[in-house]
């Protein structure tokens, strides 16, 4: 079958793989629809590691059900891309996340379990959840991300009046915006180098306002006029300028990953005396939660779904979602067509 291989740095291959067979304890899916994520752009910005079928965000209709009883060829499903041993600490405490194995075999993050930039995957039994039958493909396919927003959100835990400001307007900093004023913040605050982006937080009713990252002056205006930031961008500029907005004594909580080190001013972290958190991933309880949300239609997270591509279309996909102007924020892939 035709998917999508990282070959070199910033740049993927159209290939032919091998299909997945059917498997006792893996569900087989067919993919429907699958979402660009974030950390999936530091893959490819890598070039590493070469043969990876990406996409952790997906969509799908069972072809086998690997034995799991409550499921039906046919059933249309999501998954978590998660892989925990089930037996640490963590596991047993269901903080999944935290698991030390939960990454090394994870679904579209790890060359032996393939993900979503393909027509077919499977992925382990008890990470699948059915989706009802009221929600769509491309609602299924952003149930990651959104779980991954409402974490972030937990974790910040917001008070009812709240002054929130998210660093980064990309889908993970527009849903915990989202979630933030669901939480009973008074005022969210998108900050972003990307002014369309920013505009654009706003005309979605997600942000009340934004910050143009580039503008000094209007940068020193708002520095320690936050309650809780939250940063959904990983780079060394976003999370200094976190440390920055925050009160003394706020929160700040880290949803960006960079796979390289930054540099990072701790005196601000010290003299303000500052809590400063890490977010992975969700819970299985969490991402669940997002389904019944969507699926209530308590959010509505189709508004973040910029376009839908072709596997033939990742790649260009890719370079606009990196580009400087870049108005997308949410790009889904269509492996059938």
């Amino acid at each position: 079958m035709k998917s999508i291989v990282i070959e070199d740095v910033k740049k993927f291959s159209l290939k032919e793989v091998e299909e997945p067979t059917k498997e006792d304890g893996k569900v087989l899916i067919k993919v429907m629809k699958t979402g660009i994520c974030g950390s999936d752009i530091h893959y490819w910005d890598l070039g590493n590691p070469k043969g990876l079928v990406m996409g952790h965000e997906y969509a799908g209709i069972v072809l086998d059900t690997g034995g799991r009883e409550d499921l039906q060829i046919g059933d249309r499903v999501t998954a978590l891309p998660l892989s925990p041993c089930g037996k640490c600490a963590a596991c047993l405490k269901g903080d999944i996340n935290y698991c030390p194995e939960t990454w090394l075999h994870a679904s579209g993050l790890s060359l032996d379990n393939p993900g979503g930039l393909a027509p077919l995957l499977k992925v382990r039994c008890d990470m699948v959840f059915k989706l009802p039958d009221n929600m769509s493909d491309e609602e299924g396919a952003l149930v990651e991300p959104t779980a991954v927003g409402l974490h972030a959100i937990k974790l910040a835990n917001i008070s009812v009046g709240d002054k929130v400001l998210v660093v980064g307007g990309g889908i993970i900093g527009l849903v915990s915006a989202m979630f933030a004023k669901k939480s009973g913040a008074s005022k969210v605050v998108i900050t972003e180098t990307n002014i369309e982006r920013g505009k654009l937080a706003v005309s979605l009713g997600v942000a009340d306002s934004y910050i143009n990252a580039l503008d000094e002056e209007e940068v020193k205006n708002n520095i320690n006029k936050f309650d809780k930031v939250i940063e959904c961008s990983g780079n060394s500029s976003a999370v200094n300028s976190a440390l920055n907005f925050v009160i003394p004594s706020g929160k700040v909580v880290l949803v960006g990953v960079s796979m390289l080190p930054i540099n990072y001013q701790s005196i601000l972290h010290v003299m303000k005396e500052l809590t400063v958190v890490g977010a992975i991933a969700y819970t299985k309880s969490e991402f669940k939660k997002c389904i019944d949300m969507i699926a209530n239609k308590e959010i509505d997270v189709l508004k973040f779904v910029s376009k839908t591509v072709t596997l033939e279309d990742v790649q260009k996909s890719y370079e606009e979602l990196t580009s400087k102007d870049n108005k997308s924020i949410k790009i889904l892939i269509d492996p059938q067509k």
